[in-house]
C-alpha cells in the first residue's frame, strides 16, 4: 500500500515539474501582457513588442479578431483628396486610443474593438489644408492625482489647424484646467503666413509633466515662412515652459527672412538623460537657397535638447544647405551600443543611415563629408560638400543605362528621359532646366522611421527608389508653364511659387507612358541592418505593381518587428499586411486590406493574447484605395 502511494506520488510529482519547469510553459504563463503606449511603442521609437505568441510557426494562422470604421471619409471633396490614415493607435489602460485624417481622437475597446468615446475637435478649415493626416495621440499620467479623478490620463492630440487638445482618457471630453478650454493656440509666436499650411500631423511627445510638439509646414510657398518652433508645454496646464528655434538667429538676419526647419516628424525621448531628439526639415523654400546662404544649421538635423528645459546639447546635420526636400523625416531611433553606450539611429530620404553616440552625437561609423555637383543656377550657393554614411540603402546614382520599361519602346523613351535631365549621383542640384532627384523627397526612408530588434540589433526600415523631376522656373515664365503643362503634369506634378525667390518650382515622378517608374526595380522595398556591424542583411521588394513580379511599390507607412522574429508592414501600394522572417526577410504571410495600408502596425497583448493592429484608410495623395477601416487580428 505504501509502495502504491509511493508510486503515486512520485508520478504526480513528475508531471507537476515536467508541466512547470517546461521551457515552453514556463515562458507562456510567466510572460506579461506586451503594451504600447507611445506611437513607437517606446520613447525612442523602437517599433518592437516582446510579445511573442505570434511567430513564425504560427503566423499564416492570423485571423480577423475585429473591424471597426471610424466613419471619417467622406468629409469634404476636396480635402478627401488629400487624406491619408496614417494613424498608429497606442494602448493604455486596455483601450486602444488613435485619430484619424481629420483629428476626432477615438477610444476602442482593445479587445473587441468597440467604441468607447470620440471627440471632434471641430476643425477651422476656410482655407483648406496643405496635408490632410494625424499619425496619433499622446497619453499621459498625472501621478499627482488618483486614477479615476478627471483627466488624471490625458490623451494630447495636434490638429490641422494648429492646436494642442487635451482630453480626458476616460470619457474624451477637453481637460477644463489645460490652456483654454482644453486647449493652446499653436499659432501664437510662429508669425502666421497661411492658415492651412501651419499644422501638426505627428502625434506629441511626452517627457515627465511636458508636452513638447514641432509643426507641419508646406515649405514651397516662399521664402519667408512660420517660424519651425519646437515647444514644451505644461501637461497639466498648457503653460509654455520653453521654446527653441531650429534656424535662430541666421535666418532672421536675412532680406527676404526665410523660415520653416520645422520638426514635422515624431521627437524622441530620453528620460534617463533628459533629452530629447528633434528631427527638423529644411529652411524655406526646398528647392532655392540664394537668401539662406550658408550651412542652414540646424535645419535638415536631428538635434539633441535638454528635455526639462530646451538647452542645445548637440546636433548632428544630414544635409547641408538643402535643395532637395531632404527633411529629416523619420523619428530616430534609440538603442544601446555594443558596450552598453546610449546609441541613436537616424535614417533619411537619402537611405543613407547615420549611427552616433546619443549622448554627444559622436558617429560609431565613420562619416566623410565627399564633394558633391555645384549648383549652376544664378543666385544660388549650393555647399560644396555633403557627409556620407558606410550605411546606404538605395541607389544614388542614375543614367540612362539604368531606365526600364515593360517593352524595349517604353525602355528607349524612359532612357530618353534621363539623358534630357541632368542626372548622375545624388545632390545633383536643380537647375533650369530640369534635374532628376535621386533619391528624392519621397525617400529613401520617409516618415515611416525604422523598427529595432534589440536581441538581434537589427534596424528594419521601407525604402523607396523613386526618380523626381525638378524644374526651376524663372517666376516671369510660371503662368506659361502651367498653361502648356501637359494632362500628366496636371495629374502627377506639382508647381509652386516659391514667394520671394526668383524661380519658380515644378516636381513630377519620372513615369512611363504606363504610369510605372522610370528606374529599374525593386521600386520600393524592406530591409535590415546590423547596426554593430554597420552592414545590410537583407532587403526584398515590398508590394508589387505588376502581378507575377517582384517589383516592388511606393512606400508610405513604416515597419514593426516582434520578439516572435517577424517583422509586420502595410506600406506597399498594392494593400497587403505582409509578414517577413526578422532574419531572412523571407514573405511568411499577406492579407489584402479592404484600403491602403500606409501606417504602422502596432501589436499587444492582454489576458494572454496577442494582437496585431493596423489602420487601413489609403492615401489620397498617393492613390492608393481610401477608407476607415481599423483592423485587429488574432490567431484562432
Amino acid at each position: 500500500m505504501n509502495c502504491k502511494l509511493s508510486f503515486r506520488h512520485t508520478a504526480w510529482t513528475s508531471l507537476l515539474s515536467l508541466l512547470l519547469f517546461s521551457p515552453a510553459l514556463v515562458r507562456a504563463q510567466r510572460a506579461p501582457d506586451a503594451g504600447w503606449p507611445n506611437y513607437g511603442n517606446d520613447p525612442g521609437g523602437t517599433r518592437y513588442s516582446p510579445a511573442r505568441q505570434i511567430d513564425r510557426g504560427n503566423v499564416a494562422q492570423l485571423r480577423v479578431a475585429w473591424t471597426y470604421r471610424t466613419g471619417a471619409l467622406p468629409y469634404d471633396e476636396e480635402l478627401d483628396k488629400k487624406a491619408a490614415f496614417e494613424a498608429t493607435p497606442i494602448l493604455v489602460d486596455g483601450k486602444l486610443f488613435l485619430s484619424t485624417p481629420y483629428d476626432h481622437v477615438m477610444a476602442l475597446n482593445a479587445v473587441s474593438g468597440v467604441k468607447l468615446w470620440e471627440f471632434d475637435p471641430r476643425l477651422e478649415h476656410p482655407y483648406g489644408f496643405s496635408e490632410v493626416t494625424s499619425r496619433g495621440v499622446s497619453a499621459w499620467r498625472d501621478a499627482s492625482v488618483k486614477a479615476g479623478i478627471v483627466c488624471a490620463l490625458r490623451i494630447f492630440v495636434g490638429t490641422l489647424d494648429a492646436r494642442l487638445i487635451a482630453l480626458d482618457g476616460d470619457t474624451g471630453k477637453p481637460c477644463a484646467d489645460f490652456g483654454t478650454s482644453g486647449e493652446v493656440d499653436l499659432t501664437t509666436e510662429v508669425k502666421m503666413r497661411d492658415p492651412g499650411d501651419y499644422q501638426v500631423t505627428s502625434a506629441p511627445a511626452i517627457y515627465k509633466d511636458l508636452v513638447i510638439t514641432g509643426s507641419s509646414e508646406g515649405d514651397n510657398r516662399a521664402v519667408t515662412l512660420e517660424r519651425g518652433i519646437v515647444r514644451a508645454f505644461d501637461a497639466r496646464s498648457g503653460k509654455l515652459r520653453w521654446t527653441w528655434d531650429p534656424i535662430a538667429p541666421w535666418a532672421y538676419q536675412n532680406t527676404p527672412r526665410t523660415g520653416a526647419g520645422n520638426a514635422w516628424s515624431t521627437i524622441s525621448v530620453d528620460a534617463l538623460s533628459d533629452l530629447v531628439f528633434i528631427p527638423t526639415g529644411s529652411a524655406s523654400p526646398d528647392y532655392y537657397g540664394g537668401f539662406r546662404k550658408g550651412d542652414n544649421k540646424w535645419a535638415n538635423s536631428v538635434v539633441a535638447l535638454r528635455a526639462s528645459t530646451g538647452e542645445f546639447v548637440w546636433g548632428f546635420q544630414v544635409v547641408h544647405h538643402d535643395l532637395w526636400d531632404y527633411d529629416v523625416a523619420s523619428q530616430p531611433t534609440l538603442f544601446a551600443w555594443k558596450d552598453g553606450t546610449p546609441a541613436i539611429a537616424i535614417t533619411t530620404k537619402m537611405g543613407r543611415v547615420f549611427v552616433l553616440n546619443r549622448l554627444n552625437g559622436a558617429p560609431f561609423f565613420p562619416v566623410e563629408e565627399r564633394p558633391v555637383i555645384k549648383s549652376d543656377v544664378p543666385g544660388e550657393e549650393s555647399w560644396p560638400t555633403q557627409p556620407a554614411s558606410t550605411i546606404s540603402l538605395v541607389p544614388e546614382r542614375l543614367s540612362a543605362e539604368d531606365a526600364w520599361g515593360q517593352d524595349e519602346k517604353e525602355r528607349a523613351w524612359c532612357a530618353e528621359q534621363i539623358k534630357t535631365a541632368r542626372s548622375g549621383d545624388i545632390f545633383t542640384p536643380p537647375s533650369l532646366p530640369g534635374t532628376l532627384v535621386f533619391p528624392s523627397n519621397v525617400g529613401g526612408v520617409n516618415w515611416g522611421s525604422a523598427a529595432y530588434d534589440p536581441e538581434r540589433h537589427l534596424l528594419f526600415v521601407d525604402t523607396n527608389r523613386l526618380p523626381i523631376f525638378v524644374k526651376l522656373i524663372p517666376r516671369a515664365e510660371l503662368e506659361t508653364a502651367r498653361k502648356n503643362a501637359s494632362d500628366s503634369d496636371r495629374l502627377h506634378g506639382e508647381f509652386a511659387r516659391q514667394t520671394g525667390a526668383p524661380y519658380a518650382m515644378f516636381r513630377t515622378p519620372l513615369l512611363s507612358p504606363s504610369g510605372l517608374p522610370c528606374n529599374t526595380p525593386p521600386w520600393g522595398t524592406v530591409a535590415a541592418v546590423d547596426l554593430f556591424e554597420g552592414k545590410k542583411v537583407w532587403d526584398v521588394p515590398l508590394g508589387s505593381f505588376i502581378p507575377g513580379m517582384n517589383t516592388g511599390t511606393i512606400t508610405l507607412g513604416g515597419p514593426m518587428v516582434t520578439a516572435g522574429g517577424i517583422v509586420f508592414t502595410a506600406a506597399a501600394m498594392d494593400g497587403f499586411l505582409r509578414a517577413f522572417d526578422s532574419e531572412t526577410g523571407k514573405e511568411i504571410w499577406k492579407y489584402q486590406l479592404p484600403a491602403g495600408g500606409q501606417a504602422t502596425p502596432m501589436t499587444y497583448s492582454i489576458g494572454g493574447k496577442q494582437y496585431l493592429v493596423i489602420a487601413a484608410g489609403g492615401h489620397g495623395k498617393l492613390g492608393t484605395k481610401q477608407g476607415d477601416y481599423v483592423l485587429a487580428f488574432t490567431l484562432p
